[in-house]
């Protein structure tokens, strides 16, 4: 079952050295789920080949224009592509309002319908629940209302033992019952026990977007054990003042919350464009946790 996540955009603020503003997404079993949506979202779906009326969830993380800027004229192109399906929308509640606003002086009427849910800066919230997949919201600290998010993967089905299943001439109607650990009974009086025809279910997996945050107490409950982490790193910790006045965090600071909730693999980003270079952010944050990956535009990250 895939879970990966493709970066559209790792820049801070301000595009720069072909590093574009804050969006990814995130393909979870061929669902796909957009994360904030900065200017040039659209172009860089098209230029990594995602098919954007595929998108069925958007979540924006706050009201900064490097995190949604990007939107409207992502949803008018759906529009004018003819799109049917419903969509979600996960953000601010003022978002709603922006919106209108501008589909009412362009004369935009969607022919899909769009589902605003507004989120909840202020209190861990799970805003989407399926049988495979949750995804919940929690609060992190910058200038304005801003959340994170965590998708968390359901529980995995065993994996078949096809060896013994060929062996065994087991039915296929059996096959799914015994990926849940349900025993069955041929009409023949078979037994077929599912601990011996399977193996161990694959332990779920965990991924947490941390956008424009200081570090600090409060997520920390939020991110626990995640394996794959994506935390902004604006700047390199000689900058911490800058960081703690803009309401960022620097790389050792990251690598600080990735060692503390236990997470599986730091996925850095949000660079600020003083960096040409991010070998320095990259060495930073290392050198507090190993697992440390800069995330590039156009290249997918496993979960």
């Amino acid at each position: 079952m895939r879970f990966e996540v493709l970066i559209l955009g790792n820049s801070s603020a301000t595009p720069m050295y072909e590093r574009h503003p804050s969006s990814q997404v995130l393909n979870f079993n061929e669902q796909l789920f957009l994360i904030d949506c900065g200017e040039g979202t659209q172009m860089q779906l098209f230029r990594y080949g995602i098919k954007s009326n595929k998108i069925s969830h958007i979540f924006i993380s706050h009201l900064h224009g490097d995190h949604y800027l990007g939107l409207v004229g992502l949803l008018s192109s759906m529009n004018l592509s003819g799109r049917k399906s419903e969509l979600h929308l996960y953000a601010p509640a003022a978002l709603k309002e922006i919106l209108d606003i501008q589909f009412k002086y362009s004369d935009t009427i969607l022919r899909y319908d769009l589902i605003f849910h507004p989120t909840n800066s202020e209190k861990p919230e799970i805003i989407l629940q399926t049988k495979m997949l949750t995804v919940t919201s929690f609060s992190l600290r910058h200038r304005v209302p801003t959340t994170g998010f965590r998708f968390d993967e359901g529980k995995r089905s065993a994996s078949l033992i096809r060896e013994k299943i060929e062996k065994l001439n087991v039915p296929t109607v059996f096959l799914s019952q015994l990926k849940r650990g349900v025993d069955c009974i041929g009409t023949d009086g078979t037994r077929y026990s599912a601990s011996e025809l399977t193996l161990p279910a694959p332990r779920s997996r965990s991924y947490a977007y941390c956008s424009d945050t200081r570090a600090f107490a409060s997520y920390i409950s939020a991110i626990q054990h995640v394996d794959l982490l994506y935390h902004e790193t604006t700047f390199l910790h000689e900058m911490v003042d800058r960081a703690e006045e803009t309401f960022h965090s620097t790389a050792l600071e990251a690598a600080e919350v990735a060692l503390q909730v236990g997470a599986g693999k730091l996925l850095m980003g949000h660079y600020s464009a003083r960096y040409r270079d991010l070998t320095p952010l990259l060495t930073e944050a290392k050198s507090k946790f190993s697992n440390t990956h800069l995330s590039e535009e156009g290249k997918w990250y496993l979960v």
